[in-house]
């Protein structure tokens, strides 16, 4: 069976996997942290992995000039991807950046680029700890 390349694949499939892969990084630093009440980790997993948070990181990278052309590409389409549903808690703005990130945090892992990964990945939870998160 032929793999797909990452640069092929929709955009809402690289989100479903940034999303597991974001989550997961998120959950290995507050238990590296020393957080180890499930209960408190899961209240602060939250404040970085929802989409106010991820939609305040892939604006900051955009304003800042942070990502190379081809993430500014993959961030394009992630947040044109029609999802069919927005959860109540968010607008719909805010929920397209938020896939956006997602798309770009799933590419790179498909696409086996693990330091950039790594990299992006320590920047958000920096930019989500000082506060730069609107909501």
């Amino acid at each position: 069976m032929t793999q797909q390349p990452p640069r092929e694949m929709k955009s809402l499939a690289l989100a479903y996997m940034g999303d597991v892969i974001h989550e997961k990084h998120v959950r290995e630093y507050l238990i590296r942290q020393g957080n180890v009440k499930v209960q408190k980790l899961h209240q602060q997993a939250i404040q970085f992995v929802k989409a106010s948070a991820q939609a305040s990181v892939i604006l900051h990278w955009l304003e800042h000039e942070e990502l190379t052309a081809e993430e500014q590409a993959i961030v394009k389409r992630g947040r044109n991807a029609k999802s069919g549903s927005v959860p109540k808690n968010t607008t719909v703005q805010t929920y397209r950046y938020s896939t956006a990130f997602e798309a770009l945090i799933g590419f790179l892992y498909l696409d086996q680029q693990t330091d950039r990964l790594d990299s992006l990945l320590r920047q958000a939870v920096n930019l989500i700890e000082k506060g730069d998160d609107p909501s």
